[in-house]
This record gives structure tokens, C-alpha cells and sequence, in this order.
């Protein structure tokens, strides 16, 4: 599946819609450039999953992980561009995080693909003419 937006509001509509199908332990790892729509991406998802519109989805770059909850699942949205090795990731407890139930949404997923399960669901964002964005689902 692919489709272009043309906006981060398009962007995040398409991610809030998918939210709808998505259930509890699902993994969504994304890739994609900087500035390519992960993080709204995101926000689509917390959206969709009715985490409360005062909650700020921002991306978690400095924190590696942000968890939202108050919705229909809670959201673990993690970060890997700044980790340096899988030793890292493993010291946060990312196992307890994939055994929680959550859904959990990576950013820089492909730092570390072997960390993830096979039932995860890829994502690539990518930019596009005149400041649209194509989100492709990839086989893994």
C-alpha cells in the first residue's frame, strides 16, 4: 500500500485512520529521511487511538521514548536516531515495552531491525514534489 499527502494535516489523517485497525501489542516501525512526517505520523496515530487532544505528541529525539496513555491503548513512541547500539535500546527495557500490550510506533526503526518482532508492520515516509509525502507499507 502506498499514498501521497500533501500536508502534515493529510499526513495525520491517513496514520488516524489506520488506528482504527490497529490492536493491542501491534508495532509500527517507520524510516524515512528527516522532516519526512514521522513524528505527525505519530500524532495521527494518538489521535486515532483517542489519546486526550491536550496531550503534545512531539518527538521523542532527546527523551528516546514518550508514553501516552488515556486512550483506547496506550502509545509507547520511541525514538532510535540517537541510540548508538542495540546494547542501548535493551537497557531501556524494550522488552517490558513489547510485552505491555501498547502499541508502539518507532522512529528510525531500521537502526536496529533485529530488536523487532516479525509481526511488525514497516512504514517508509518519504518526501515528495512541491511538499507532499508518500508513506509506502513495506514487506520486511
Amino acid at each position: 500500500m502506498s499514498i501521497t499527502t500533501h500536508s502534515p494535516e493529510e499526513t495525520e489523517a491517513f496514520a488516524r485512520n489506520l488506528a482504527a485497525s490497529l490492536k493491542e501489542g501491534d508495532i509500527l516501525a517507520l524510516t524515512g529521511d528527516l522532516g519526512a512526517g514521522k513524528t505527525h505520523f505519530t500524532r495521527g496515530l494518538a489521535n486515532g487511538l483517542n489519546i486526550p487532544a491536550d496531550v503534545a505528541i512531539s518527538s521523542p529525539t532527546f527523551s528516546i521514548v514518550q508514553e501516552y496513555s488515556g486512550g483506547r491503548l496506550p502509545l509507547y513512541h520511541f525514538d532510535f536516531y540517537r541510540l548508538e547500539s542495540p546494547h542501548d535500546l535493551l537497557d531501556l527495557g524494550w522488552d517490558d515495552y513489547l510485552d505491555a500490550g501498547a502499541i508502539t510506533v518507532i522512529e528510525w526503526a531500521d537502526k536496529f531491525p533485529e530488536l523487532l518482532p516479525p509481526h511488525t508492520s514497516w512504514w517508509h515516509l518519504s518526501h515528495g514534489a512541491e511538499g507532499s509525502r508518500t508513506i509506502a507499507e513495506k514487506i520486511h
